[in-house]
């Protein structure tokens, strides 16, 4: 009798412990799991006005010394567009992220990041890859951001290392990860990376419309500084780069197509974190309130936020404009506890 009563609380203590492992955000997703989550969260591609590319948001970091003060780390980040996200990640260090975006080709382009965050041993190796553009010597792992561009500044792009890593790239995504892309996916990456080789660390926003001069560059946002001086970008340090890598390396930052008010995507990545039990530290929701309000869409949108796992720490990070930092159509960011906002379903900010 004492034998099966020790052997029924092992086997208790062994069940509960697998509730709990199941209750928890996995530290790796398989290939498998990863590209199932694509396919079962997404929704329909939509359309956009712009190909986003880049952020316009030259004042994103401002927020990011109040954003670490509220939220936790260890929690799950979602988001919305292209790279800024990176830099959200390294100040809320959450174990999983999903970026959201209405268009595939969003999705496309994360997936084109992230084949070059693994593909690259440090920042200058990525930066490398990311413009096709020849590494420069002697540049030191503490390099800053303004060192790091400033030594890539006058090297020129080329070809023949943009048709290489083109080729790297997916080869790294359909043959390594084994991603089942469409035909459609790939001339999409090979869009985007165009532009990345075309205009380099000086594109904009809008290069990919042969719009230039009037929008922070790639380099002005990864030396950008919060409203202390302090530099936040994910390209500021090799640890911060590291961090993103690791996850990227990981498939724990999953890109997703979904309308914010669409029926599925969000509500999906809501219940995927309550089902491993962790909460929704930040979300990044740009500008898309303006669009949301346009069509008369809010409260499909708020009502799908209701549905994320949230608590008074959580925090949604929305662009804004006017105030003493806002200069001409560049954004700045802001953020609102999430909480209070989504209990009252009401507009964003004010």
């Amino acid at each position: 009798m004492i034998r099966f009563r020790i052997l029924a609380g092992v086997l208790l203590a062994l069940s509960l412990t697998s509730v709990r492992a199941a209750g928890t955000v996995p530290v790796r997703l398989t290939d498998q799991e990863f590209w199932k989550i694509i396919s079962d969260f997404s929704e329909p591609s939509g359309s956009f006005a712009s190909d986003n590319l880049l952020s316009n948001e030259a004042r994103f970091q401002y927020v990011i010394p109040d954003l670490v003060k509220m939220t936790r780390p260890g929690r799950a980040f979602m988001g919305v567009g292209p790279e800024q996200n990176f830099s959200y990640i390294v100040a809320t260090r959450p174990s999983i992220a999903f970026i959201i975006d209405i268009r595939r080709a969003n999705l496309d382009l994360q997936l084109m990041y992230k084949a070059i965050f693994e593909l690259s041993a440090d920042r200058a190796e990525f930066v490398s890859r990311l413009f096709s553009r020849k590494r420069p010597e002697g540049l030191r792992a503490r390099a800053t951001a303004a060192e790091l561009f400033a030594a890539y500044a006058t090297v020129a792009s080329s070809d023949d290392l943009y048709a290489l890593n083109l080729k790297a790239i997916d080869r790294h995504l359909v043959t390594t990860h084994g991603f089942a892309l469409t035909k459609n996916d790939l001339t999409a990456i090979e869009s985007a990376y165009d532009v990345f080789h075309r205009y380099g660390p000086d594109m904009e926003y809008s290069s990919s419309d042969g719009n230039v001069g009037h929008q922070p560059s790639y380099v002005d946002l990864m030396v950008a500084t919060d409203m202390e001086g302090r530099a936040r970008s994910f390209l500021a340090s090799e640890d911060a780069f590291q961090y993103v890598k690791d996850l990227e390396t990981r498939n724990v930052i999953v890109p997703l197509v979904g309308d914010f008010a669409g029926p599925k995507a969000i509500r999906s990545v809501g219940a995927y974190l309550r089902d491993k039990g962790t909460t929704v530290s930040a979300f990044y929701v740009s500008n898309v309130e303006q669009y949301l309000r346009l069509f008369r869409n809010w409260n499909q949108f708020c009502a799908n936020v209701q549905a994320l796992p949230l608590d008074e720490t959580s925090a949604l990070i929305r662009a804004g404009r006017g105030g003493r930092v806002a200069r001409g159509n560049t954004l700045l960011s802001e953020i609102v506890p999430a909480i209070g906002e989504v209990r009252s379903c009401a507009p964003l900010g004010r």
